[in-house]
């Protein structure tokens, strides 16, 4: 993506354009000091009211906006700080936006492990936690104390809507057919069945999931003076949680560094098996004969069989290039491994001597140690158990490569320039840092002073707008992967989801402990952590178990969207939890 940051320009020159349309004052010490009648925001009420109607609904005439930074605009009108919001979100969207494209741009160059682990996980979470911190840093205690709120609805707001609607648009988006409960890749002929189509991710996606619901200790730990119905402890327990989230921190980022390897190395060991698999499965297309003598133990016979009639210069030993044109003629493609290395990976578990080359002692001995790994797949001593056990060895481990991933089916295309790649990623990072530390403040009290003037509860509104302008940008690169409609892009989109909705849950959920602790505020948001709770267990248990989800499971998601929020208002002001 292109690095044109003069759109956003001419969009802020616009906005200061209209800026009066917001009522922005300035308060002089002689004004303040004279009666309140004196106080102007240098428009005639009167007049104001009869040209601008619409933006008549005020604030009581006490009370006064202050202007972030003494000079960027502020407003005492619902339409006023509406307009705003959309303002300062929109930069926020923008410096979410640079800061995505900036992380991508580098981790092309950099790859996976300390940046991606480390470094572009923060990254993804800065507009939020930047939000967060800024919501509590404003003004006194009791200012803070109401600004809070904020922060806390964006927290809950951003994890809920990663969870259920952005990741119920991925299933409709990315769905594919479903054969024998898996995705076919961009295959999608069923339409919107709801049993018949869905998305398929790997076993690395349901470790997300997993990393997800470990990731709400902390809240529970939090509230546990609640559940208790105890005042002693609560900043004991707030100090505790922001621990643990710390080192759920630090825990989560060493295993984003150390996956890239784990990763690589359980792939190797799945196509190691499969080689096994394959050979075993030509072995019982030979029909040489039984493979299991009465007994049940490997028959040397039939292996001895086959190792005359792959020797083919009849010389007692096995070359790498007859064991070549035996992984030929096996076809190994669509595991993608390629001949070499199924041929290095047979010859690791044959060759004892170490002389690269396979006597026929060292061909029966690694054929039979193969023939009864397989077996322990079926009990039994019949010949057509220990001939099915081949078959079923080899499903078995198609299966756990398929769970695993292929990493080789992207087009991987390098960088052509790595000094302007990494010039401008570092811009686009910058840039995005900077924007968001700028109209963080601004957009928190553009929103505090909304909910003033509509008596609308800010969390409401945070929960609903702010994710809006945070995680869009993660939204609409998530919805295009998706799109692709194969399981390699589905595991990365499902991944990034549960990825930042863990991060929501640990670094923004730390930010906001250290505000709390360090500010003696009150923690008293029993209803909002409960929706965190309900639907990160749940999203996180379904998505941790099972690695296919039909078109159906997005309807449980969308659900539990509104549901979240009809549950916060009913335990706040129908059982006064807050």
């Amino acid at each position: 993506m292109a690095f044109k940051p003069y759109p956003h320009l001419i969009f802020f020159f616009i906005v200061l354009t209209l800026s009066p349309l917001t009522q922005s004052r300035f308060i002089s010490r002689t004004s303040l000091s004279s009666s309140s009648s004196l106080v102007s925001d240098g428009i005639n009420d009167t007049q104001h009211s009869k040209s601008y109607p619409f933006l008549s609904f005020k604030l009581s005439t006490e009370e006064t906006c202050e202007q972030s930074y003494g000079f960027l605009p502020c407003t005492s009108t619902v339409l006023g700080n509406l307009f705003l919001i959309i303002v300062y979100g929109f930069l926020m969207f923008t410096a979410a936006r640079y800061l995505s494209n900036g992380s991508e741009l580098l981790l092309e160059i950099l790859g996976p492990g300390l940046i991606g682990g480390l470094f572009l996980p923060v990254l993804g979470a800065l507009p939020d936690a930047m939000l967060i911190l800024v919501s509590g840093l404003s003004g006194s205690a009791e200012v803070a104390q109401s600004q809070v709120l904020v922060g806390m609805g964006l927290l809950a707001g951003s994890t809920v809507m990663l969870l259920t609607v952005l990741w119920g648009s991925c299933v409709v988006v990315g769905k594919c057919d479903l054969e024998d409960s898996s995705a076919v890749d961009k295959k999608d002929t069923k339409g919107f069945s709801l049993t018949g189509s869905g998305v398929s991710t790997d076993v690395w996606t349901s470790y997300s999931a997993m990393f997800l619901v470990v990731s709400v200790v902390p809240f529970i730990i939090v509230q546990l003076p609640q559940i208790f119905h105890t005042s002693s402890g609560k900043r004991i327990a707030i100090l505790i949680a922001l621990i643990v989230s710390v080192v759920f921190l630090v825990s989560y980022c060493m295993y984003q560094v150390f996956q890239p390897w784990i990763q690589e190395r359980k792939l190797a060991f799945a196509k190691h098996k499969h080689v096994m698999s394959g050979i075993l499965k030509h072995l019982k297309k030979q029909n040489k004969g039984r493979l299991f003598t009465e007994d049940g133990e490997p028959n040397e016979d039939v292996i001895r069989k086959l190792f005359k009639s792959i020797d083919v210069d009849s010389d007692g030993y096995l070359s790498l290039a007859e064991l070549t044109a035996l992984i030929i003629g096996i076809r190994f493609e669509e595991i993608d491994l390629n001949n070499d290395d199924a041929v290095r990976k047979l010859m690791y578990d044959f060759d004892t001597s170490g002389d690269s080359h396979l006597d026929e002692t060292e061909f029966i001995n690694g054929i039979s140690k193969w023939l009864k790994e397989a077996k322990r797949l079926e009990k039994g001593e019949s010949d057509a158990h220990t001939m099915k056990c081949v078959d079923d060895f080899h499903q078995q481990t198609k299966k756990e490569h398929d769970s695993l991933g292929n990493q080789n089916d992207e087009d991987a295309e390098g960088v052509q320039n790595v000094r302007r790649t990494s010039i401008k990623a570092t811009l686009m990072l910058l840039l995005g840092t900077a924007i968001a530390a700028a109209f963080a403040d601004p957009l928190v009290d553009a929103v505090d002073n909304f909910s003033s003037a509509t008596s609308i509860p800010s969390f409401f509104i945070s929960f609903i707008a702010l994710p809006l302008a945070t995680n869009s940008s993660e939204a609409v690169s998530a919805l295009i992967f998706a799109s692709r409609k194969k399981k390699r892009t589905a595991s990365l989109t499902f991944s990034e989801i549960y990825g930042g909705a863990t991060m929501n849950n640990i670094l923004c959920l730390a930010v906001f402990l250290a505000l709390v602790y360090v500010r003696h505020l009150t923690w008293d948001f029993s209803a909002e952590v409960l929706v965190i709770l309900i639907v990160c267990v749940v999203m996180g248990i379904v998505a941790s178990i099972r690695t296919t989800f039909p078109l159906w499971t997005a309807i449980i998601a969308f659900a539990l969207y509104p549901l979240s929020l009809l549950l916060v208002y009913i335990l706040d002001y129908k059982f006064g939890w807050s």
